[in-house]
């Protein structure tokens, strides 16, 4: 760094190209999946020698460093393709960089994993299955390793045919199938399956609503207003605000809970604090920065930026302290079956295991996932920083209802779903030819543009804002996951019955 003549630090020639090259290096990653393949195999070889090395002398040896390698491919997997969801419309929205999403993400994913990631894990999904009704625990061993395999490649597979899938719907499918393989269709909780099933739905529509309401509300309220500025100066605090006390509450429910599990009421006590301190002091700001600005729409957009990047980083914590159960949850239950020689509904991780569900994610979200980062965030819909505001808090405010409710919603499935929502919102609002009541010329009241002149088909193209290639590879991913992951799951039981059993 040199000194400017009026004291300002000014970023040198190479200190940028060291920047640029990283970019680089992650776009080559990206390009080249030969080389993010021949990483992640490395990883794998040393997640199999530290396995090896920490079971000496345990029983069943061979099923723990298989089960570690396989975790670790299925937490590879998991940053590949769910971490999307969590830093793609802020990347869409051009608030982060490519880089900057994958930095942010790796960061609070890893962190959300190692402080909050939990002590105790449902190893069988949610109580998909009853343990009991399985005594044996070599059957169990290779039960819950079918469903770990199963569920990993099915997201591989997905995250190639750029398809965001739920992990969570992915290793219930696996524990569904396989242990049906193993003890028959009346060790299923059907009543927990039913209320998945309804979540498929569930999830993304409300996610979408969610969003898609916040988004009207905007455009209302500020953007087509004839003085953005001073309808800016009113409510862009409050949204900001909002977006706080959401998440807030957001991690009180879902991000801290090994640490910590408050009362209802508490949760809405922390939302209503953290919305009234930051209304406190963002309004002065936004006050002094609006004075002088120009009355335009990009104007207001660049007041969401650090917003959204704060959302994508709070999103990740949530999501690593979560979702690293995925991986290390059935892991846990094979090192604590041959341990132990018995099964349980729940089991300790050891301090290895949630390593390797920490650093897999993270591997695989810096090797793969730029791939699914630019899917969510720019190729589904086009973003900007009001509508990627949205998305975030629609994915927020969803799960903390979700969670009052008792529903078992998908995190993917409600992101996904919001961007969605956005997207068929500017159709339907394009397809009105005005601006909700707001200043802005009906086009009786200009001069023919070219869009007036364009025939009606092609307008009609035009208006799909949606890309209807990926609305139907994500829903039809999202429909095929559960059974998909089952069926799967059987084979590799069957096989892994014929070849131990």
């Amino acid at each position: 760094m040199t000194e400017t003549p009026n004291g300002f630090k000014e970023t040198t020639t190479k200190d940028l190209s060291k920047f640029f090259k990283l970019e680089r290096t992650i776009h080559d990653l990206s390009a080249k999946p030969v080389i993010g393949i021949g990483i992640a195999a490395v990883f794998l070889s040393v997640i199999w020698l530290a396995t090896h090395a920490l079971t000496a002398g345990i029983e069943n040896q061979a099923f723990i460093v298989a089960a570690g390698v396989i975790g670790g491919y299925m937490a590879l997997n998991i940053g590949a393709n769910d971490v999307a969801n969590n830093v793609g419309p802020a990347f869409g929205a051009k608030s982060l960089t490519m880089l900057g999403a994958l930095v942010i993400a790796a960061i609070f994913e890893t962190s959300g994993a190692l402080i909050a990631g939990g002590d105790v894990v449902k190893t069988i999904s949610k109580g998909i299955i009853d343990p009991a009704l399985i005594p044996d625990p070599k059957i169990f061993l290779m039960l819950m390793m079918s469903a770990l395999l199963a569920a990993a490649l099915w997201i591989n597979f997905a995250t190639v045919v750029n398809a965001p899938v739920s992990t969570t719907h992915s290793i219930v499918g696996g524990v569904l199938g396989a242990g049906v393989a193993a003890a028959g269709l009346s060790v299923v909780n059907w009543a927990v399956m039913g209320k998945i099933a309804a979540s498929w739905v569930i999830s993304p529509v409300l996610g979408g609503v969610i969003a898609a309401l916040f988004l009207a509300f905007i455009k209302k309220k500020v953007l087509y207003q004839k003085d953005t500025i001073s309808a800016a100066k009113k409510w862009v605090p409050i949204l900001v605000a909002l977006m706080a006390g959401v998440f807030a509450a957001y991690l009180s429910v879902k991000g801290l809970k090994k640490l910590w599990k408050p009362e209802p009421w508490m949760v809405a006590a922390i939302g209503a604090g953290f919305f009234a301190i930051t209304y406190a002091i963002v309004k002065p700001v936004i006050a002094k920065r609006a004075d002088g600005m120009e009355n335009t729409k990009k104007t207001i957009r660049n007041m969401f930026h650090l917003p959204l990047i704060c959302a994508a980083a709070l999103l990740s914590f949530a999501h690593g302290a979560n979702d690293v159960a995925n991986a290390v949850g059935p892991l846990a239950a094979i090192v604590a079956i041959a341990s132990t020689g018995a099964a349980t509904a729940k089991v300790g991780i050891p301090p290895w295991v949630m390593f390797v569900g920490a650093a897999g994610i993270t591997m695989g979200l810096l090797l793969f996932g730029p791939k699914l980062i630019r899917t969510v965030g720019t190729k589904i819909t086009r973003m900007n920083p009001m509508r990627a505001y949205c998305v975030a808090l629609s994915a927020a405010i969803t799960v903390i209802v979700a969670s009052g409710l008792g529903l078992p919603v998908s995190s993917t499935h409600i992101a996904v779903g919001a961007v969605f929502g956005i997207g068929f919102f500017r159709e339907f609002h394009g397809s009105r030819g005005d601006h909700m009541g707001g200043y802005e010329k009906k086009a009786s009241e200009r001069p023919p543009s070219k869009w007036d002149l364009l025939p009606s088909a092609e307008k009609a193209r035009r208006k799909k804002l949606v890309r209807r290639q990926y609305l139907w590879t994500i829903i039809a991913a999202w429909v095929i996951t559960v059974p998909l992951s089952a069926m799967l799951s059987s084979v590799i039981f069957f096989a892994l019955k014929g070849a131990f059993g």
